[in-house]
């Protein structure tokens, strides 16, 4: 495995593979854990080279408390990496990618504002700005995201489609603890008991998805939903929506079951998590 700091770097080592190999990419943020490895996996399988990248970009942190705490764990990752057979880890520093403050503003419209666009304005501006680099950089065939940030990868797809990346997008599915809790970088910053009691995420994305196979009114999962987190001494439900991955834009009833997805974040301390389910697989 080859651990690369710079862009230029980075690009003479991929010059070689362009036109004999498909290049697999797998941006994080480091933090590693079994949800980033299922996805070295997929891109193992699909492409015949595989760079993971490691970078935390400050661009799409709205709060400067949570880009602070969020957890670096470069060694460790590095590792896992290793152990996962990735060929090449992208581990640039922030005034590699951003020489300058950037000026470039990238805003892909209605479905940044809804979800994670509402609550954390700015966000997926900053998301949209950095996957156009690392994919300017790296220039691969296929990219791998996973599903717990679901509306991210639709985002991304968004980006994709309107500045013609030729790129092949792959959204894994989302790896979870026993309990059902989504495996998150976030998750570091947890207790034993936080982790507990933050399983309820998931117990509610279940409810929910069973309510509405049986009717398509979202009413009466969104009252049920709440009732349940009241129940909880420290998680805070931030929102719970029921959507069209189309544009996200939350719906009062189902429509479509293969484009409808529940989302779900909530607040627990000062850890912020994220969920989601796609109504039917």
């Amino acid at each position: 495995m080859k651990v690369c700091k710079t862009i230029a770097d980075l690009r003479s080592e991929l010059s070689a593979f362009r036109t004999t190999s498909k290049i697999g990419l797998i941006p994080t943020m480091g933090a590693l854990h079994n949800g980033h490895l299922s996805l070295v996996k997929a891109a193992r399988k699909e492409a015949h080279v595989t760079v993971a990248s490691i970078f935390v970009n400050p661009a799409q942190f709205n709060n400067p408390e949570d880009l602070i705490k969020y957890p670096r764990t470069l060694e460790d990752d590095l590792k896992k990496l290793e152990a996962a057979q990735c060929d090449f880890v992208f581990t640039p520093e922030v005034d590699e990618v951003y020489p300058s403050k950037p000026e470039v503003k990238i805003n892909l419209g209605p479905i940044t504002n809804q979800l994670e666009g509402k609550f954390r304005p700015g966000h997926f501006d900053g998301v949209g700005l950095v996957v156009s680099k690392l994919f300017h950089i790296v220039q691969p065939d296929i990219a791998f995201f996973g599903q717990k940030d679901l509306q991210q990868f639709f985002v991304i797809k968004k980006l994709v489609d309107e500045l013609n990346f030729p790129i092949d997008l792959h959204m894994v599915a989302t790896e979870r603890e026993a309990s059902g809790l989504a495996m998150s970088s976030r998750n570091l910053r947890l207790s034993e008991e936080e982790k507990e009691e933050a399983s309820l995420l998931y117990k509610g994305l279940k409810k929910a998805q069973n309510m509405l196979l049986a009717s398509s009114e979202v009413a009466p999962v969104k009252l049920a939903i709440a009732e349940l987190f009241d129940q909880s001494a420290r998680l805070e439900l931030e929102y719970f929506e029921v959507v069209d991955t189309s544009n996200f834009r939350p719906l009062d009833k189902v429509v479509e079951q293969s484009k409808t997805a529940i989302c779900i974040a909530a607040e627990i301390g000062e850890v912020r998590l994220i969920d989601n389910l796609l109504l039917i697989s």
